[in-house]
């Protein structure tokens, strides 16, 4: 079994970053309950809908008369009227090519479960998974932290790692891990893109569908921010942001195996709710995987509260359509806001994202500016750590780009949905950290 995980320069982590996030998410900056806490631009969530989701299920009895709510139900791979009303919502919003059946579907106590069934139930000890970089540093443990499982780690270059071109970077990492000896069985893709806020062409993904084919491994699509897509209203582009089209869409007939084909989703980012654990596996052509996967779900078993609470947003699509729409306008114009201080504090951002709740963010030019000649003799890793420390001083908590395996120094994933005065909080102390006040 691995022992510890693999980080983005290829060292080993004891994971301790991992238990700051949770220190960081227990002593949240308010301005008038907690002065002293941190502002967190680094957790991946969204609040910016929590009043009309706590407003909903408010009105909701989470728990059914007959207190079925109290019991096994279904058993732990996911009750009935869950898997019926996600069957249903995912043939709705995700338009795939063959209609989702319920019997197609396991939940899971959040994606995070689904990521690790797929580690264990398709790879040995010792096999590996690739993953684009940069990535959603948490597929890391997901991935490697209990079975044993490796992450083969993909690096682009000046390849946009979005589009076509990307595939062949695919096979390369394939081919070496192989031969070092470290056997690839899957493709792990974030679509829409974690860290870079950008989906996938249907072109590139049919692509390295047939890449897949080619070495028969399997293609796990985490599509976790699905509906998570909004208008870039700010950025001035040469060609319009890729609009999100998930895998189930692609008719795969002449392509791959689709019995190679596996997608992921879960509630946390698209309805705003971490806290609601709830997680899917759709795979439509593979029974025993979703077998061996049902065997192991006593460990990953959904609550029944949360599971009702599902049901309740799902079974109602005025609100499901109000909501998203709302929730879309609203991540619209959290970015607009987000990026307008960015200029104002002349900071560095990957522009072009329509998708998820982040913004790539370059530090290392402002620090090095602020630094002049003391940055003599300094590698841009120890800057980048020292960006990183002067942040946690002035408590506001990014995440460090190293850990989510960027190729290049001196890059910080910020969150962006959040409300307006936690974003200028957190933007104004980055400023300040970076000019040395």
């Amino acid at each position: 079994m691995a022992d510890s995980l693999l980080s983005s320069r290829g060292h080993l982590t004891d994971g301790a970053d991992e238990l700051q996030v949770w220190e960081v998410s227990a002593n949240q900056w308010d301005p008038t309950t907690n002065p002293d806490g941190y502002v967190s631009l680094g957790i991946a969530e969204n609040s910016l809908s929590h009043d009309e989701l706590a407003k909903f299920l408010r009105n909701k009895s989470l728990v059914d008369q007959c207190g079925k709510a109290f019991t096994y139900q279904d058993g732990p791979a996911g009750s009935k009227p869950t898997r019926n009303s996600i069957a249903t919502f995912l043939n709705t919003y995700f338009h795939p090519a063959q209609q989702i059946q319920p019997d197609n579907l396991i939940i899971t106590n959040g994606a995070s479960s689904a990521i690790e069934h797929c580690a264990w139930a398709l790879c040995d000890p010792g096999d590996g998974i690739l993953l684009g970089r940069p990535f959603y540093r948490a597929f890391l443990p997901d991935i490697q932290m209990r079975f044993g499982v490796k992450v083969v780690p993909v690096a682009f270059g000046e390849v946009d790692l979005c589009g076509s071109d990307c595939v062949a970077r695919y096979e390369e990492a394939l081919l070496k891990s192989n031969a070092d000896g470290v056997k690839v069985r899957a493709l792990l893709l974030c679509h829409p893109h974690n860290p870079m806020g950008r989906c996938y062409s249907t072109t590139t993904i049919v692509q390295l569908m047939r890449l897949c084919q080619k070495y028969r491994i399997h293609l796990i699509s985490d599509e976790i921010y699905a509906l998570s897509v909004w208008e870039n209203t700010v950025d001035k582009l040469e060609a319009p942001p890729t609009p999100f089209e998930s895998a189930l869409s692609i008719d795969t007939r002449e392509i791959i195996d689709p019995a190679l084909v596996h997608v992921l989703w879960g509630f946390s980012k698209d309805f705003g709710a971490n806290g609601i654990r709830i997680g899917v596996m759709i795979s439509q052509h593979n029974e025993p995987f979703l077998t061996a996967c049902r065997t192991a779900c006593i460990y990953s078993s959904p609550s029944s509260l949360a599971e009702n609470a599902a049901v309740a947003i799902l079974s109602d699509p005025d609100f499901l359509a109000s909501y998203i729409k709302t929730n879309s306008e609203r991540m619209s114009a959290a970015y607009t806001h987000a990026v307008k201080l960015l200029r104002r504090y002349d900071i560095e951002y990957m522009p072009g994202v329509n998708a998820a709740f982040f913004l790539w963010i370059n530090l290392s030019k402002k620090y090095l500016q602020s630094l002049g000649d003391a940055a003599c003799g300094k590698s841009m890793g120890t800057i980048t750590n020292e960006i990183f420390q002067l942040l946690m001083k002035k408590k506001v908590f990014l995440v460090l780009g190293d850990a989510a395996g960027a190729e290049q120094p001196g890059w910080f994933r910020m969150v962006f949905t959040q409300p307006p005065r936690s974003v200028e909080e957190g933007i104004n102390r980055i400023s300040e950290a970076l000019s040395g006040e």
